[in-house]
């Protein structure tokens, strides 16, 4: 490997076909070949440009080479960072090529294979003139360094090229528009764009830059398809839960207290000219507009949805009455936060409070927002750098649980522990604000600092753990000899020297991150270190050890690529060991007491809000629900110690991971709503094992007034019966026209007919006798029906099913019930999928409208008849509730989609009527329906609560 770049002598000549003669090895895998065969047919269709979106650790850089080498011409590799750029000069070199056809990374352009980081290519001048906003109405080439000039002029010289982007989502940022004027100029160049992240995670911003560099994305295997298959190692997401240190608490409880007192005082009367409820009420809830018109909710919920779901908040708190139109969902069913408090306030200071007569008001406030990290302006609140923020983030006792983690899993694993912790940086590049002086030492959340509490307890100082940055090289002292030697035999000639800095061995001398990388990590897979420790920047993405299998996660990016590649760093597989399965931790810090103590939970969501990952009960979903059932997206959990322990017994259970995933099992590789709805009781008995995928259920049984019945299926005929004596009868004449015709008989035989006549008497007898000895048993077996026809139908999915066939007569899907999957926890947790990708999000939405409280406006309402006293009360001794025990009426909302109009409205009636109950639509704009909204309103006609997640298929 050439580091200068420069062609070695007797090197190939700048020939067009530089990459023929070469071939891969290996074997490619069947994702690999099907991506390959769709970049070709786009060639063969005349693009010049395309992008390929697959997983970290399934092989990108092998698709890449290999593109390029089909198109046999000199080849130029765009990366982000200098550790992915020694591993695609390596990863070429195992190519079996012709002698010369080489790799290097000069920006010469020399050889068959050119590697480059982004940063050599978009190098500007720091003089170069712009506006205030940075913002320059030059072409991005022009304000280039000569350097970058000098690289640019380079691709125009090479000749026809072929253009490999390597985590083209960086493209996003300036090169984009860099490499959209430069490949303009070069016409026959073919680009070739690889990225882990979805297409789906992108802006629509970035999706039209995007489209427009590369046209539509060639998109291979999911996360979960490949681990289904064997291609990545399985894994597990999981949390570590801790509350702030002392100091740290003692702060954020004097920041809280500002906070809570001007709360307090704002919801009393008096605050100002016009009182914030008051105020609220008329913004919110009457809405009556200054012309006198009303505006609708809906309207509302789309212009200002971060006021409207603030305002239902406050309502679940029972500050506010509920607005007409608004409906509660689960995102609603929590304790307003901070965010609620300063975007209602801003819309009120800013609407409301008068400059001149709400003086004081607007001071008081004024004093108690930068608490939560906002500001009082002229123009309204204005969020800004919130000092609690940076304490949650930057924890001490984030560094400390970190330390926790990596002593658990080296319990759990010993020897084979590789484990790669991510920081945001190495040290911090400035002194924490003056506020927060004594709080936090300026060196918080830094890998420097974790390096050295990992050294420095007994407990994982034997794991060797090594920093390794874009600048530094350095370890705990018991460590720093044996990497020193480690690196002189890896690179024989090249001076390096330990130098001892604030407590740990720095390893220095003539190197630079492009070969420490990789002495690094080949130091941690020898097993020299069980622990690296390193940035987000330099490790977070690209970089790659087989042996890796736990990863901490001790950083604030949220974005979608920085998830998919930080948790890619674990996934690939080791050959070393066979079984391996990936651990991924988040760690989280957390106060109840400060009304922003949940910033870093949110963090934690946002990561997981479109990550997929295997939940305690094998079920593949995004959301913190994977992490653990308990999990809730909108607050922190109560109780962090249970769900440590929780998650300790998962770490220790690799195995058990391992057989969640269910490898080699089939899948649809589909992502789809779901519907999660938990009845706060354990799984019901007639649900033969829990964790289970259950059939749809047959229509049941259901209670009309003291009547059971059992639907028939649409378009079916009624069944019969014979009765009893009708059967006799027909017995009896049977008799008689046989004696009839007896021989040497002229007419009815005496005997025949007293046998016909004796047989019917011993049927109408023994009728008598089973109905007066069976009237007991047919009472209790009529009462249980009864009672099993009107409890809450959760375990037998129902209502799920009423829904799915509504849909299908509505025409809004294509399949019915046969298409509801019923999933059910150990924890007695339904979850309630439709498994056409059409209608699954109408589906899942729809389900919870019905399920969910009696709030807003709905147009239609349908009843469900149950027992008035489902204790007992039945006047037959033993029998329980009898058939005539009086029963009434709980009213569920039809889905809104459905009741747009009545047609869809019986729809669901008639569904129903074959699933749930024998009841009737009401239409909530006629007399009755008023009557029976206005009785019903704010009433929950189950109990259970429901959350909406997206489950893999």
């Amino acid at each position: 490997m050439s580091e200068t770049g420069a062609r070695p002598e007797g090197g190939p000549p700048p020939d067009t076909a530089p990459l023929s003669g070469a071939a891969w090895p290996g074997e490619l895998r069947p994702y690999q070949c099907e991506a390959l065969a769709q970049v070709d047919r786009r060639w063969a269709d005349g693009a010049r440009r395309t992008w390929i979106v697959l997983p970290p650790g399934s092989g990108k850089t092998l698709v890449g080479l290999e593109a390029a080498r089909r198109l046999g011409r000199r080849t130029v590799v765009l990366v982000p960072n200098t550790a992915i750029q020694g591993q695609w000069i390596r990863h070429w070199e195992g190519f079996t090529r012709p002698e010369g056809r080489t790799a290097g990374s000069g920006r010469d352009l020399g050889h068959a294979v050119n590697v480059l980081t982004y940063q050599s290519l978009a190098v500007f001048d720091p003089d170069a003139e712009t506006d205030e906003e940075g913002r320059s109405a030059t072409p991005v080439r022009d304000r280039l360094h000569a350097n970058g000039r000098a690289l640019v002029d380079a691709l125009h010289d090479a000749g026809p090229l072929t253009l490999l982007l390597d985590e083209c989502h960086h493209l996003l940022q300036v090169w984009g528009r860099l490499l959209s004027e430069i490949l303009d100029e070069l016409p026959d160049t073919r680009v070739v764009g690889l990225t882990g992240t979805p297409a789906a995670s992108l802006t629509a911003t970035e999706r039209d830059l995007v489209d427009r560099l590369f046209g539509p994305p060639v998109t291979g295997a999911s996360i979960p398809a490949l681990v289904r298959d064997g291609y990545l190692a399985p894994f597990a997401e999981l949390v570590h839960v801790t509350g702030p240190t002392l100091t740290e608490h003692e702060y954020l409880a004097g920041q809280a207290e500002r906070f809570e007192e001007m709360c307090t005082d704002l919801l009393a009367p008096g605050f100002a000219t016009t009182d914030f409820l008051p105020w609220l009420d008329a913004r919110f809830v009457s809405r009556e507009t200054r012309e006198g018109g009303r505006v609708g909710w809906g309207d509302l919920a789309v212009r200002e949805p971060e006021l409207t779901d603030a305002v239902l908040r406050l309502h679940h708190r029972g500050l506010v009455a509920l607005p007409e139109g608004a409906r509660v969902h689960e995102r609603h069913r929590h304790p307003p936060r901070a965010e609620d408090w300063t975007a209602l306030i801003g819309d009120y200071a800013g609407n409301c409070l008068s400059p001149d007569s709400d003086r004081e008001a607007r001071e008081r406030i004024r004093a108690a927002l930068p608490s939560v990290g906002h500001h009082l302006t002229r123009d309204g609140v204005r969020r800004g750098t919130s000092p609690v923020d940076r304490v949650l983030a930057r924890s001490a006792a984030k560094s400390l649980a970190t330390v926790e983690i990596l002593a658990a899993e080296k319990d759990a694993v010993g020897p084979r522990l590789r484990a790669l912790v991510l920081c945001d940086h190495e040290r911090a590049s400035a002194r924490a604000p003056a506020a927060l002086r004594g709080v936090l030492p300026d060196d918080a959340g830094s890998a420097w600092l974790q390096v050295s509490q990992l050294a420095a307890d007994p407990r994982t100082s034997a794991l060797d753990p090594v920093l390794v940055t874009g600048r530094t090289v350095a370890t705990g002292p018991r460590t720093g000899a044996a990497l020193l030697e480690f690196a002189r035999a890896e690179l024989p000639g090249v001076e390096l020297a330990l130098r001892e800095v604030d407590g740990l061995h720095s390893v220095e001398g003539a190197w630079t991150s492009r070969s420490w990388v990789g002495v690094v990590t080949r130091f941690l897979e020898s097993g020299g270190a069980q622990v690296l420790v390193g940035t987000r920047a330099l490790l977070g993405e690209g970089w790659d050890a087989r042996g890796v299998n736990t990863v901490v996660d001790l950083t604030t990016a949220t974005t979608p690529t920085s998830v998919v590649q930080s948790r890619g760093r674990a996934l690939r597989l080791d050959p070393e060991w066979p079984e391996k399965v990936a651990h991924t931790w988040s760690v989280v810090c957390v106060s109840h007491e400060h009304p922003r103590g949940a910033a870093d939970w949110s963090r934690f969501v946002r990561k997981h809000e479109g990550y997929l990952g295997v939940g305690a009960d094998g079920e593949v979903m995004s959301g913190v629900a994977h992490v653990d059932p308990e999990l809730s997206p909108y607050e922190p959990p109560e109780d962090p110690v249970r769900v440590n322990r929780r998650m300790a017994g998962r770490a220790a259970d690799r195995e058990g991971t391992r057989a969640r995933w269910r490898l080699g099992s089939g899948y649809a590789d589909l992502v789809l709503p779901t519907l999660r709805v938990h009845a706060g009781r354990a799984v019901p008995a007639d649900v033969p094992e829990a964790g289970l995928d259950l059939a749809p259920p047959e229509p049941p049984e259901v209670l009309v007034g003291d009547q059971v019945i059992r639907p028939e299926p649409v378009d079916a005929p009624p069944a019969r019966r014979l009765a009893p004596t009708l059967v006799a009868g027909t017995i009896a004449a049977l008799c008689l026209v046989f004696a009839s015709f007896g021989p040497g008989s002229h007419g009815p035989a005496p005997l025949a007919v007293a046998a016909g006549f004796g047989l019917a008497a011993l049927v109408h007898w023994w009728r008598d006798t089973r109905r007066v000895r069976g009237e007991t048993l047919r009472r209790r077996r009529e009462a249980a029906r009864v009672r099993a026809a009107a409890r809450e139908p959760v375990g037998t999915a129902r209502y799920a099913c009423a829904v799915a066939d509504a849909l299908r007569r509505a025409g809004r899907s294509a399949t019915g019930a046969e298409g509801v999957r019923v999933h059910v926890d150990t924890d007695g947790v339904y979850r309630f999928t439709l498994t056409d990708p059409g209608s699954a999000e109408l589906f899942a939405e729809s389900l919870d409208e019905v399920l969910g409280p009696l709030v807003g406006d709905p147009r239609y309402l349908i009843p469900r008849h149950v027992l008035s006293d489902r204790e007992g009360g039945g006047s037959g001794a033993g029998s329980g509730v009898t058939p005539t025990d009086a029963t009434v009426p709980v009213f569920h909302a039809v889905p809104s989609v459905l009741a747009r109009n009545r047609r869809g409205a019986l729809a669901f009636e008639r569904a129903w009527r074959r699933w749930v109950s024998l009841g009737s639509v009401v239409h909530t704009r006629s007399e009755e329906g008023r009557v029976l909204l206005a009785a019903h309103v704010g009433t929950s006609p189950l109990e259970v609560t429901t959350a909406r997640r997206l489950t893999w298929e």
